[in-house]
């Protein structure tokens, strides 16, 4: 019961086009910076290294290395501050939270990139030949 009235009072705080991002993934944050009376973007770009809460309340932490010093930062996603994410490279994780990543270094903190299936892309619409099926030289003997 209160889930529902809480649900309807964050209905018109939350964004209509929630980017799509998963853990493992290199990401650019776009974030809006006020100084003053002046606006700028401000882009932060790191491994998501996790994703926590619903609605309102949802969360990310984005981490990078900057001077040899690891910088995570958490990002409220349905913030007007964030302004856009993009995501640069899609890493395979098997994991909700890659809070291992803090203890390495280097190229040790890459994660493998996630394949995308060709399938679709590769065969024509209305044939039956994929890839992986060669095309057949029907004989009539």
């Amino acid at each position: 019961m209160v889930n529902r009235i809480m649900q309807g009072v964050e209905k018109p705080y939350l964004k209509k086009d929630v980017p799509q991002f998963a853990v493992g993934d290199t990401v650019d944050v776009a974030t809006r910076i006020i100084e003053g009376e002046k606006e700028r973007i401000q882009v932060f770009t790191g491994i998501v290294i996790m994703k926590k809460g619903s609605g309102i309340s949802e969360t990310f932490t984005v981490r990078r290395i900057v001077n040899n010093e690891g910088v995570e930062r958490i990002f409220p996603l349905h913030s007007p501050f964030v302004s856009k994410v993009i995501v640069k490279r899609s890493g395979q994780s098997r994991r909700a939270k890659l809070f291992y990543l803090r203890k390495r270094v280097g190229k040790a903190t890459k994660l493998t990139e996630k394949r995308k299936s060709g399938k679709e892309e590769l065969t024509a619409p209305g044939s039956d030949q994929g890839p992986d099926k060669p095309a057949l030289a029907t004989a009539a003997s």
